[in-house]
């Protein structure tokens, strides 16, 4: 299933306050929210001046392709200079839920959210420079299942520094996906394009899946509803960013399910793309694809896999891989899922069915990992393990965090910065033991898998209500 059980809605505190904070901030806005062609292409680029990211600039889920979620440990890059004392530096409510990891490009920050509008904001103040309305999100009355309501932009967006673009997949009414390119400077729309999934029914599928922006080629991921209903197949399609080039697409070979929904999107690892994938349908005889690491190569052909020898048994009692992003640790890629087992695999060679290099139980996992040298900060549901591995692969779990920390961690300050969306809280651990550093309240709970940005000498987070920054 896309989300554990304890799952709250996106609109817990009420259609009408986020229509009037919407009102009121695109008073302040420069764009106000006019409808767009249904297709919108590039030709050539760059589509305006700016110049490309910059060391200090955050541009994607975890900061970089291989989401390893470091930021730099000085300059404007990096994050509070002080992780032991922690308060709100400022809170910008907008029109819905951001459940993205917000991006960070010079002085703006980029946020979407679920009511399919996309923001630049001061990253020091909070302010609104633009914003950009695309659409109608679909309801959740006429989906077939589901937790988030209104479903707009779920994903992380990606930053494209060729054509100074923002990148984002909007969900409108009707279940249909959009790719939006947006100025960066100014918020006009210079790309919209259709970007389905290639199988099953377009409504049933959601994609909250981080974007990849990999050679000018955007890759989106593609999961289902809460409740696992519909026909939904997982896949990647991959839109080129300029030109009307054709879409490719990989899907799951599975005949339902097989989601690839986990909140880091794909991980890059050399010229491969590499996703987890959820449980599929099959539960007995031939492997159907699914509770999966994937390898895809640019042109999304199937390079290499990896599955448990206990995938029709996962399967089964929903206990996949598909909720943790891969985590790329120099030779080897690290996995662990809703089993509580986490798995090493050769980089060069993902093992097919049971070819894994080691496994031990770890935790059961939801989000994006960070990585520094041979350990992974693994997001697990009660708290923060660092698994160390060897030179051999072998796994060595160092310690479990002292708070309930279960969000998606990043590292930076020295420090590791974990929010637990349950309560609302953004705590700073300590790298070595886990043990808390210090905390802040940010509010009544965040959106899942919630992870933080680390820039501009600030920790920014996609609230229920719009973005929150601390120092």
């Amino acid at each position: 299933m896309p989300l554990p059980p304890a799952v709250r809605q996106a609109t817990r505190r009420g259609a009408v306050i986020a229509a009037a904070a919407y009102v009121a901030l695109s008073a302040c806005s420069s764009q106000s929210p006019t409808p767009v062609p249904s297709t919108v292409l590039i030709t050539a680029g760059p589509t305006s001046t700016g110049g490309g990211a910059e060391p200090a600039d955050w541009t994607t889920y975890h900061r970089d392709n291989a989401r390893t979620g470091v930021a730099p440990e000085s300059g404007s890059g990096a994050g509070p200079s002080s992780p032991s004392s922690l308060t709100v530096a400022w809170q910008a409510p907008l029109d819905g839920a951001v459940y993205g990891q917000p991006l960070v490009v010079g002085d703006l920050l980029y946020a979407g959210t679920e009511q399919d509008t996309v923001y630049a904001l001061d990253a020091a103040s909070g302010a609104v420079r633009w914003s950009r309305h695309l659409g109608t999100p679909a309801r959740r009355d006429e989906l077939p299942c589901g937790n988030i309501d209104p479903l707009g932009i779920t994903s992380t967006m990606v930053y494209d520094p060729a054509n100074h673009l923002v990148l984002a997949v909007a969900e409108t009414t009707g279940g249909h996906h959009t790719l939006y390119g947006l100025d960066a400077t100014t918020g006009e729309v210079r790309l919209a394009r259709a970007a389905e999934p290639p199988m099953g029914d377009p409504i049933a599928h959601q994609q909250r899946s981080a974007l990849t922006l990999l050679d000018g080629v955007v890759y989106i991921g593609y999961g289902g509803l809460f409740g696992d209903c519909g026909r939904y197949i997982g896949s990647v399609v991959g839109v080129p960013v300029v030109g009307s080039g054709p879409e490719t697409s990989y899907a799951v070979p599975t005949t339902r399910e097989g989601g690839i929904w986990a909140s880091g999107g794909g991980s890059v690892q050399g010229d491969r793309l590499l996703y987890a994938v959820g449980n599929g349908e099959s539960t007995s005889g031939a492997y159907d694809g699914s509770d999966s690491v994937l390898a895809l190569t640019p042109a999304l052909g199937l390079a290499d896999r990896f599955a448990p020898s206990t995938w029709a048994a996962d399967n089964a009692r929903d206990r996949d891989l598909g909720s943790m992003t891969p985590a790329v640790v120099g030779d080897f890629v690290f996995i662990a899922g809703k089993s509580g087992t986490g798995y090493v695999l050769r980089a060069d060679h993902l093992g097919d069915v049971g070819g894994e290099v080691a496994q031990a139980p770890v935790c059961l996992a939801f989000g994006g990992p960070a990585v520094a040298g041979d350990t992974v900060y693994v997001p697990c549901g009660d708290g923060t393990r660092a698994v160390q591995l060897d030179a051999a692969g072998h796994i060595s779990v160092r310690w479990q965090a002292a708070a309930p920390a279960n969000g998606s961690p990043v590292l930076g300050s020295g420090a590791l910065w974990v929010p637990d969306y349950r309560s609302g809280t953004l705590y700073t651990l300590d790298t070595g033991t886990g043990a808390v550093i210090a905390q802040v309240d940010l509010g009544d709970g965040l959106p899942h898998f919630a992870s933080p940005t680390l820039a501009r000498g600030l920790a920014f987070l996609g609230t229920y209500d719009g973005v929150v920054a601390v120092r």
